[in-house]
């Protein structure tokens, strides 16, 4: 380091001295971080206008990175901060998780329970306007959403959102709240030997919250599972080992890391496996990492069914490499492969980020979400399941072994009007303010809500208190919209009377991904020939 550092001073001295057009170094010797550091001294050196030298060095970081793959990064000392906490702290903000598109932040997930997923905001959403301030630049970065739509409890925040195949922009109203941590965000059982968890995240006390979830459960009687994972964009590494190992048999390989520059890793399971007869797991094209790592160990060793959609398909593992002023790099050193050998992660080009991060247009477009036949495999990446031989397929994601189409029967632009001007929560909150002592009364427990209450009768006040804000009622829309309207009541109303994930409660019966899991877990004939192999 001393001699390249003597040799590049010495290069400078000798263009200042003689104004040298030629590099004095012979190009066999010149080696690239030799290149790197000559440019950087020039520019120290020469530049017309000072330059800040942590400024110049950061970007050049940046923008190599950018040439290697879509998830190695680098973040800054507050951005390093700010993104550890949603597994490690408590924040107050709008609760949802972003990325940058083509200058635009774009909703990638709803905190389940937040101030966002309340008024509407959906995956997907571009946010193009914070409180009639255009929020969209070319230099746009996390530490500046971050601390945009971050702030106090109470305090509130105006979004206009631009919709796929909505042409106007949409107008939220958002109080700020302290945003939920728990992994574990529903929990409850289905019917009397079926159970259901819902998952959100993978952070550092997942498993031990999972593991007393399905004691909760054992105890009323559950002898068969449905985890849901949908939406569930991962987290740590540990925690999809423990969840996994929760499922599975001592020893049972989990996932295999291998990479260019360390050995390849098997992790396995240990001895906390809690004896669930029937398991079925559901996934989405929103479920990725550590929710593909667990669905994928669950499916190569025939343990349980995987339904909903092919999962995101994110199989790259990020070392942190923190920096002593605090800032970090997360860079890809390895591969995720499943115990049969599949790599979860999906195709990608170096330095075409934009290309990978549309990749949820490109399956709309395609018809994937609607139709399993629009979904081509690579036979060069046909695998085989360890117990019962079932054909699998890598290249990216995980396809579940029963597909269910997306759903949106139920939205109308008059229920995303309701949903998008917050009137639905606003209507509950008042109701609420009126009703709490009488619902709590005639209902004391969350079960009695559940089997007996019905939002029916509150359908006349949420379209009143819509024309109030502005959205006129429309009757067939109506008519389209109103289960999942009551649906959404009753929840809301469960979820603040009882229990955070008493909303998925109310919730999941409209659900077909729900009602296909609750079929195949109930059904055990069904359940056996979806983990046999499919007759040639």
């Amino acid at each position: 380091m001393k001699r390249t550092l003597i040799a590049i001073a010495a290069v400078v001295a000798a263009i200042a001295a003689f104004a040298v057009k030629k590099s004095p170094f012979d190009d066999r010797s010149f080696t690239p971080d030799q290149k790197l550091r000559y440019a950087e001294a020039l520019i120290d050196r020469f530049y017309v206008d000072e330059v800040d030298a942590d400024t110049l060095v950061t970007e050049a970081i940046i923008a190599m990175l950018k040439t290697l793959d879509p998830h190695s990064a680098y973040s800054s000392p507050k951005e390093t901060e700010e993104l550890n906490q949603p597994l490690e702290g408590k924040f107050s903000g709008i609760g949802v998780q972003f990325s940058i598109v083509r200058d635009t932040v774009t909703v990638v997930q709803t905190t389940t329970g937040g101030p966002s997923e309340k008024v509407g905001v959906m995956a997907g959403d571009r946010i193009i306007y914070v409180n009639d301030s255009i929020f969209t630049h070319p230099k746009m970065v996390n530490s500046e959403v971050l601390k945009t739509l971050r702030g106090p409890k109470g305090s509130r925040v105006n979004l206009k959102i631009k919709r796929a195949g909505v042409p106007e922009l949409i107008e939220f109203r958002i109080t700020r709240d302290d945003i939920p941590i728990y992994s574990v965000d529903a929990t409850y059982m289905a019917d009397p030997t079926t159970g259901y968890i819902r998952v959100t995240r993978f952070a550092e006390d997942t498993p031990n919250e999972v593991a007393r979830a399905i004691d909760r459960l054992k105890a009323q009687g559950m002898r068969n599972l449905i985890l849901d994972l949908q939406d569930n964009t991962g987290g740590y590494l540990g925690a999809a080992q423990g969840v996994a190992s929760l499922f599975l048999n001592e020893g049972d390989p989990i996932v295999m890391t291998r990479g260019r520059a360390q050995p390849s890793v098997t992790l396995d399971a240990d001895n906390s496996n809690k004896g669930i007869d029937r398991l079925v797991i559901l996934v989405n094209q929103y479920s990725a990492s550590a929710s593909e790592i667990v669905s994928g160990a669950v499916q190569d060793h025939d343990r349980g069914v995987i339904v909903g959609r092919r999962t995101f398909g994110k199989g790259l593992v990020q070392r942190p490499f923190p920096f002593p002023d605090g800032s970090m790099v997360r860079l890809t050193t390895a591969r995720y492969y499943t115990p049969s050998g599949r790599s979860i992660q999906k195709a990608y080009q170096k330095g075409h980020t934009e290309e990978y991060q549309l990749d949820m247009l490109s399956r709309y477009k395609s018809g994937e979400l609607w139709s399993a036949d629009s979904i081509k495999f690579d036979p060069n990446e046909k695998y085989q399941t360890l117990r019962n031989k079932r054909t699998v397929y890598g290249g990216g994601g995980i396809m579940p072994d029963h597909f269910v189409p997306a759903d949106t029967s139920y939205y109308t632009p008059y229920y995303r009007d309701l949903m998008a001007k917050s009137v639905i929560n606003t209507y509950i909150t008042d109701y609420l303010d009126g009703h709490r002592k009488d619902l709590l009364k005639k209902y004391p427990t969350e079960d009695a809500f559940s089997e007996s209450f019905s939002a029916a009768s509150m359908i006349d006040g949420l379209t009143e208190a819509g024309e109030k804000a502005g959205v006129k009622k429309n009757e067939k829309q109506l008519a389209t919209s109103r289960p999942i309207l009551e649906a959404i009541l009753k929840g809301l109303l469960e979820r603040d009377l009882y229990d955070n994930g008493s909303y998925m409660r109310a919730i999941n019966p409209l659900s077909p991904e729900f009602r296909a899991a609750l079929g195949i877990i109930t059904d055990a004939d069904q359940y056996r020939r979806l983990l046999q192999p499919a007759t040639e």
